[in-house]
């Protein structure tokens, strides 16, 4: 199976603890972004490493969740780590068009980032995505 079939595969294992979480959150959105674990910063433009994104959306947005888990998953992306740690470790590598909010998650070289509800529940589902994709990879290479 191509990596985005199992990106996409691991989206919809966690969308019934999403749709749980979703008890406790302030909104019931989420925009959802994967990056190509096989590709590198140095390799190609952020755009083009995008290996899958998905919004759950249950009302209109009243801001651009979509934009804003972009810009969390481009933070996380080029510094190899979860942009908490960016924040607030090392916030002198930050730029001025980073958003000020933190909600990705790194698992080796899968990085996901989400936003749409608090950033710590952010951070909760892009961890849940990011297991998820990865044991999905274990998986279908022992299979294979």
């Amino acid at each position: 199976m191509k990596h985005a079939a199992l990106a996409k595969e691991a989206v919809g294992l966690i969308k019934p603890s999403i749709e749980a979480l979703f008890e406790r959150t302030n909104r019931r959105e989420l925009h959802i972004v994967i990056m190509d674990p096989r590709i590198k910063p140095w390799e190609s433009d952020f755009a083009d490493a995008i290996l899958y994104q998905e919004s759950i959306r249950n009302t209109e947005w009243t801001l651009p969740f979509d934009d804003f888990a972009r810009n969390k998953a481009e933070q996380a992306w080029r510094d190899s780590q979860a942009n908490i740690v960016t924040q607030t470790q090392h916030p002198s590598s930050l730029r001025e068009s980073d958003l000020p909010f933190y909600g990705s998650f790194v698992y080796g070289n899968v990085v996901v980032a989400c936003s749409g509800v608090e950033q710590w529940f952010d951070m909760l589902v892009s961890g849940w995505i990011a297991l998820a994709f990865e044991q999905l990879v274990i998986h279908e290479r022992q299979s294979a």
